[in-house]
């Protein structure tokens, strides 16, 4: 797994490419064995994905932009991404409110809306199991319930083209793979986190929930230590396995072609050095661990819901009094939902 920088930065520098994004290379030495047809998208799901869904960090080691959004409409993300009319978007915005102003006196507080992330976080689980059963059922053909490395290994490959029959022949026979550089870069790393999916006792061989564990290591605590440790490895300069704010913000070198770009790298170390500051290095003491980025990246930690939720509050609090009100939240639609909305305070009252 490889740290991505600024999408819109023009560096004159080489990136590594994300080791997990099934980015699409035509093998060196397997030409033979490869087909014409690009990979479906039933294919590429039984990768894991780069982002999750309502976890603050991406795999890649980018904080997670839809993070607020994400945790606030969970399910019904998509509705307000597909339906860009701003009266029905205000409606739903209306109905969102008084579900989460569960003591309906108008007023959203900081356990009410803690309450709500973490119902809409499980939202996001419950969606990732469901997905989970199609991609197992994907790649366990034979229906035993369990999947081994090669079964997967050989799904990975027709998904990135390769003939399925023919490598399926090849590594029954113990033939050698010959894929390209990356190809294999690839697998090596599926193959360390497979591994570490698979739960006592080490077997080798995934069950549908150890399965859900490689696709989604939010779902249990093990991987998600592993996640961690990626990522702080791909972070860390002076190799302590701890984080210093200057590795957290750090630019690959090179000069920056525009001003725009250069507005672009100024902002992304911006947002990165206020998140360190103000929540991972939860002792602020300028560094932070393995286990504090572990904390920050749990979707499940209620303390953390607790402190997103207060965060959320105060972006659109104007009034100051710590909770939020229904013209607030209208007002600041774009920042809980991504959708702007005009004449918000239009027929509010009525409406409600």
């Amino acid at each position: 797994m490889a740290l991505c920088w600024p999408a819109g930065s023009v560096h004159l520098f080489v990136f590594t490419v994300s080791l997990l994004t099934g980015a699409h290379a035509r093998p060196a030495n397997m030409s033979a064995l490869k087909d014409k047809s690009p990979s479906s998208k039933e294919d590429n799901e039984i990768l894991p994905p780069d982002h999750l869904n309502g976890v603050k960090m991406e795999m890649d080691g980018h904080l997670n932009k839809d993070f607020h959004q994400e945790v606030f409409l969970g399910k019904e993300m998509e509705e307000f991404e597909e339906d860009s009319e701003p009266r029905k978007n205000r409606r739903k915005l209306i109905e969102i409110f008084s579900k989460v102003d569960i003591n309906r006196d108008k007023s959203v507080s900081a356990k009410e809306m803690q309450r709500w992330i973490m119902e809409k976080t499980e939202e996001h689980f419950q969606q990732a199991v469901k997905e989970n059963k199609l991609s197992f059922r994907a790649v366990d053909p034979d229906g035993d319930g369990h999947v081994t490395w090669d079964e997967y290994r050989i799904k990975f490959l027709a998904s990135k083209g390769f003939n399925e029959k023919e490598v399926a022949e090849r590594i029954k026979n113990n033939e050698e793979l010959k894929v390209d550089e990356e190809t294999q870069e690839v697998l090596d790393n599926l193959k360390d986190r497979w591994f570490q999916a698979d739960g006592p006792p080490a077997d080798q061989l995934l069950n549908e929930e150890e399965f859900l564990s490689f696709l989604h290591p939010e779902h249990s605590r093990g991987m998600l230590k592993f996640m961690v440790k990626e990522i702080v490895r791909d972070l860390d300069q002076d190799g302590d396995k701890k984080l210093t704010l200057s590795e957290f913000i750090s630019l690959p070198m090179g000069t920056v072609e525009n001003q725009q770009a250069q507005d672009i790298d100024d902002d992304w170390v911006r947002e990165r050095k206020k998140e360190f500051q103000e929540v991972i290095d939860a002792n602020r003491d300028g560094i932070v661990t393995m286990e504090e980025l572990e904390e920050y990246m749990d979707p499940m930690n209620e303390y953390n819901a607790l402190n997103e939720a207060k965060q959320m509050i105060a972006v659109a609090d104007e009034n100051q009094n710590r909770n939020l009100e229904l013209e607030e939240i209208l007002k600041y639609s774009e920042y809980f939902t991504g959708s702007k909305l005009m004449d918000y305070a239009r027929n509010v009252h009525e409406e409600f």
